[in-house]
This record gives C-alpha cells, sequence and structure tokens, in this order.
C-alpha cells in the first residue's frame, strides 16, 4: 500500500496504463468483427463507459474502500455474492495479466523475431511475480512516466496517421468503406460493440485502490480514463482504416499500432510504437499482480479463501497468492497459447459479469443503503442502459466465442467450489461428521479420530467471534444484524457493544431485550457490553486490540447525513443494516 496519497495524475497514470493499453489491440480486434464500422462500435462502448462513470461514482463515493464490486455487494447483499464477484474479478486479473503480457512479448517479437513468444510471456510473467513477492510495489512515479510517454506516443502515432491521410489521398478509407461485410451493418455493430468492450478493461482499478487516492481523486479519475478511451480507440480504429487495406489490418491486428506507425512515420516511429507497447502492456501486468494481490488477502482476511494464502515472507509480502497467481495465468497462456481472441474472450466475459455486478451492487445499494451519504448518484434510467448494454456485450462475446465459454468455466467452476466449500465449510463438515458417525464401527478406533479431528476443526472455525456496534434500542434492528451475521459468518460468538458518551446510559429495556434474542438463538452466545468514550475509529482500533478481534470482523449500521466520520476512516469495518 502506498504512504502517500496519491494527486490526480498518479491516480490516473496506474489505472490509465491499464486501460489504456487496451487502445493497442482493442482497435485491431473490432475492425476484425465490424470491418469499417468499428469506430462506431468503439464510440458505442465510450457512451457505455459514460453512463458507468456515475455508476461507479455513487458506489465508491459512498463506500470509498478498497475492493471495487467485493467490497460493494460486501457492504450491500450477502457474502456470497460479493464472493462470486470477487471470483470474477480473480478471474479478469488472470485474464488480463496473460492479454498484456502476450501483446507486449508479441510487440517485441516485431522489433527482435528471434524470440520465442510463448516461453518469453512465461518469463514476463514471472519476472513479475518475483519483483511483487520481493515486496516492490506499483511506483506511482515509474506509472506516471510510463503513461506520459504512452499518450505521447499515442498522439505522435495519430498525428503522423492524420498526415500520411491528407499527403496521400481518401482512396484506401472509401476502398475500405465499400468492402462487403458480413450480414448487415447491424450485426457488424453488435458484433464490433461486444468484441469493443475489451478496450474498457481497467476501469475499475481505480476503485481497488481509492483509498490511496487523495480526497475528490476518484471521479477524475474515471472522468480521465473515459476521455483517453473515447478519443483514441475510435480515432485510432477510423485511422487504420483510413491508411490500410482491411485485409492487411487483418494479418497485423495483434500488433496494428506498430504496423500504422512504420507505414505513417516510418521505421523510428514503429520503435517508438513497439517500446511504448511493450512498457505499457507490462506495467498491466504489473497492476493485476498488484491488485489480484490486495483482493485476494482481503477475501482470505474475510475467511472466502485458506487461510494459508496469507503466509509472508520476511518482505511481508503473501508470496503463496502471487505463485498461485502465476500458475494460473501460465495454464491459461498454455491453453490458449497466447490467442488474443482466445485470451478476450475469457476476460471479457468475466469482466462484463463484473461490472454487470456492479451496476447491481448500485442498486442494491440504493435499497439497503439509501441513506448513506454519497456525492453523487446514476438515475435508474442510466442503471437500466448500462445494464443492457453491458449484457448485450456479453451475450455478443458468448456467441462470437463459444468454445471460450468453456475455458473461462474450467476456471470459475473449481475456483468458486474453494469459495463455496469456505463459505459453507461448517454445513459440509457437519454433514461429514454425521456420515461419519453414521458408518462407525464401534469397534473401529481410526473412525473415532477422523470424528475428532472434524469435531476440532469445527470448533476451531466457529471460534472466532465478532462484534456488532448499536446505538439503538430498537431490538428489531439488533436482531436483523444477528440474523446476518449468523447467515453470513461462521461464529459461536457475537458481542454488541454499545459506545456510551460520558453522562449517558443504556436504556433499560435493552440488556433484557439482549437476553432475550440470546436466548432465542442458543447456537450462538450473544454478550452484551457497555464501553465508555467516543464511537471513532481511534475506539475501533483500541477495542479491537482489547478483544483481540480484528476490524473486519466488526460490524455497524448503515449511518447517516450527520455521522461524523467518513466509512473509509473505520477500517474495514463492515455496513450489514
Amino acid at each position: 500500500m502506498m504512504k502517500k496519497r496519491l494527486n490526480q495524475l498518479a491516480a490516473t497514470a496506474i489505472c490509465g496504463n491499464d486501460i489504456s493499453s487496451s487502445c493497442l489491440y482493442v482497435s485491431g480486434l473490432a475492425i476484425v468483427y465490424a470491418g469499417q464500422y468499428a469506430w462506431i462500435s468503439l464510440l458505442m462502448v465510450a457512451s457505455i463507459l459514460y453512463l458507468f462513470r456515475k455508476i461507479y461514482g455513487e458506489v465508491v463515493g459512498a463506500l470509498p474502500l478498497n475492493g471495487g464490486a467485493y467490497n460493494a455487494l460486501l457492504n450491500t447483499t450477502k457474502k456470497s455474492t460479493a464472493s462470486f464477484a470477487a471470483t470474477l474479478t480473480v478471474l479478469s486479473y488472470m485474464a488480463t495479466a496473460v492479454i498484456s503480457a502476450s501483446e507486449s512479448i508479441k510487440y517485441a517479437h516485431s522489433l527482435w523475431h528471434s524470440i520465442p513468444v510463448i516461453y518469453t510471456t512465461i518469463g514476463l510473467l514471472a519476472l513479475f511475480m518475483v519483483i511483487v513477492i520481493l515486496g516492490i510495489g506499483e511506483s506511482s512515479k515509474v506509472a506516471t512516466a510510463i503513461f506520459i510517454f504512452h499518450l505521447t506516443s499515442l498522439t505522435l502515432l495519430c498525428f503522423f496517421c492524420g498526415l500520411y491521410l491528407f499527403q496521400n489521398g481518401f482512396d484506401t478509407l472509401l476502398a475500405n468503406f465499400k468492402n462487403p461485410i458480413e450480414g448487415n451493418i447491424t450485426t457488424a455493430l453488435f458484433f464490433g460493440f461486444a468484441a469493443a468492450m475489451l478496450g474498457i478493461s481497467g476501469f475499475e482499478s481505480s476503485a481497488n485502490y481509492v483509498e490511496e487516492q487523495q480526497d475528490g481523486v476518484f471521479p477524475k479519475t474515471l472522468r480521465n480514463m473515459w476521455i483517453i478511451v473515447t478519443i483514441f480507440n475510435p480515432l485510432i480504429a477510423f485511422l487504420a482504416l483510413a491508411i490500410l487495406p482491411i485485409a492487411s489490418i487483418h494479418n497485423t491486428n495483434e500488433t496494428l499500432l506498430s504496423f500504422m506507425g512504420q507505414i505513417s512515420g516510418g521505421n523510428w516511429l514503429f520503435y517508438i510504437i513497439s517500446v511504448d507497447a511493450v512498457l505499457v502492456l507490462s506495467g498491466a501486468v504489473l497492476t493485476s499482480f498488484v491488485g489480484v494481490g490486495g483482493l485476494v488477502e482481503r477475501m482470505t482476511l474475510d475467511r472466502i479463501l485458506p487461510k494459508f494464502l496469507l503466509k509472508k515472507n520476511n518482505n511481508g509480502s503473501s508470496y503463496i497468492i502471487f505463485i498461485c497467481f502465476f500458475i494460473l495465468c501460465v495454464t491459461i497462456l498454455i491453453f490458449t497459447q497466447g490467442n488474443l481472441k482466445a485470451l478476450a474472450g475469457v476476460y471479457t466475459i468475466a469482466f462484463l459479469s463484473v461490472m454487470i455486478l456492479f451496476a447491481i451492487g448500485n442498486i442494491l445499494l440504493k435499497i439497503n443503503r439509501k441513506n448513506l451519504p454519497r456525492p453523487e448518484r446514476a438515475s435508474q434510467i442510466a442503471l437500466f442502459i448500462a445494464i443492457l448494454g453491458v449484457g448485450l456485450a456479453l451475450l455478443g462475446n458468448i456467441i462470437l466465442n463459444p468454445p471460450y465459454v468453456g475455458i473461462f468455466l474450467e476456471y470459475l467452476i473449481p475456483t468458486s467450489i474453494v469459495v463455496l466449500f469456505m463459505l459453507y465449510r461448517i454445513r459440509i463438515l457437519t454433514f461429514f461428521l454425521k456420515f461419519v458417525e453414521y458408518i462407525t464401527p464401534s469397534n473401529k478406533p481410526v473412525f473415532k479420530n477422523i470424528d475428532r479431528i472434524i469435531k476440532k476443526q469445527i470448533l476451531r472455525i466457529n471460534s472466532q467471534e465478532f462484534i456488532f456496534f448499536t446505538n439503538h434500542d430498537d431490538v428489531s434492528t439488533i436482531n436483523k444484524a444477528i440474523l446476518y451475521i449468523i447467515k453470513n459468518e461462521h461464529t459461536k460468538r457475537l458481542k454488541i457493544i454499545t459506545v456510551l458518551k460520558p453522562d449517558f446510559f443504556v436504556p433499560p429495556n435493552l440488556k433484557t431485550d439482549i437476553d432475550v434474542l440470546d436466548r432465542a438463538y442458543p447456537n450462538v452466545h450473544i454478550e452484551f457490553i457497555e464501553e465508555q468514550g467516543h464511537f471513532n475509529p481511534e475506539m475501533i482500533k483500541e477495542l479491537s486490540k482489547k478483544y483481540q478481534i480484528p476490524v473486519n470482523f466488526m460490524f455497524i449500521g448503515s449511518p447517516g447525513e450527520n455521522f461524523p466520520y467518513k466509512i473509509q476512516e473505520l477500517g474495514d469495518v463492515r455496513l450489514i443494516i
């Protein structure tokens, strides 16, 4: 985590490198499917992204905590739904790491043809695995330098392509627009739009480090990313159609921009674009490693993934997470052989699913957390159009790449099984315990040992205590909190804590009501505690140390407009009412 909070340029650079790196391959990909209408498809994508600016702005503005869709759903709905979003986000990070690494090496291969693409891609992924394991995080200064160089390179490319167009005439552009397309214009635009949604990959990344950004910076990063995508992606596609025959674009779509640079400016521009591509795509790989590390660590702390993933080296790095992520990336690279269409299909399905879940998180925020302060609000019509647009793009990608759905499921299903086991492991272990007890012969002590081990494991899992802070004397509100914790967490002990200011007293009926609730839920011991002081971030940390309960196992109700602290100031405390 960065110690110094990021200004607008630094924060935009980190997520901007991710989303703007897609300029290097999405234009060619869109032309493959939409032909001469690709630039229109890319403008359609930009319009959907504009709607998501408000959606992300409202959700993250109300819940300005790291974690993206996972955090949004964790604080608005069930833990299992948030876990599914987190699983999709991990797959999204995996696919974007492989796409970025593979495309980076393909651009390097255009400079040095002797490079073996697959093996060198594995080497690049291994390099970033080692870097993050050594504890070298993402440097905002390096990210900013790459970002500025990348935007300068794209601007140079567009300028020289425009110059080439005016010097050589519009014959190629006109010929391309007369080129016959498969099906009709509507079909071309639909499939081009679906494929072009890959061009907004990285838009969600700013939400994953919002706590490291200065106040007011997050919505500006969304605006800046939208401007980059709206200008460069359609413009580059249009210029490619203006200077190159469609057949040439199809043959060079994976390194299209460097080829455009060579045609319009000569070898010097070809080298600049190629070096820029290698740098910015490598930066996107690093973003994936850093992002997945933070997300998986958060999931593990929330007991969604196995605890051994948190094991750290001397540099404080969760190295097992990065090793597992590297292995998963290599397997998907080998399965797809670095094929851009295959990787894009897998990634886009995961990424678009996460975007839909984020929009659903916005709806749930409006319903379940309507009193939570937020700087801006997305309208209902914007939500409907955004979900419809992303849903159509998801459908289009499934139609375009049905075999890739199978590859996507090959990774989603095993990961989901691990997550589901962790979420429902008490039920699973209890069922297994009853099964063992049923089949256990009285003269077979080995089964008794299994019985003892399972009981010990269940006891250990349930030993984790949780805290719910309340200032209500409304027993129904406290009952809702208890029900949420019982349904979503593994525990047998819950502390209900009220923090009292000097000269304040607990309503006389509150203790009695909580005693009634304790008897109503015999499987959970509910303890009522009064603490003197002021409820603030310092008090939360103090109570965490006092009771040895991590902050992410503490819950509060949704605060109102007059709450004196911002949600992010309370650490990882969760909203459940």
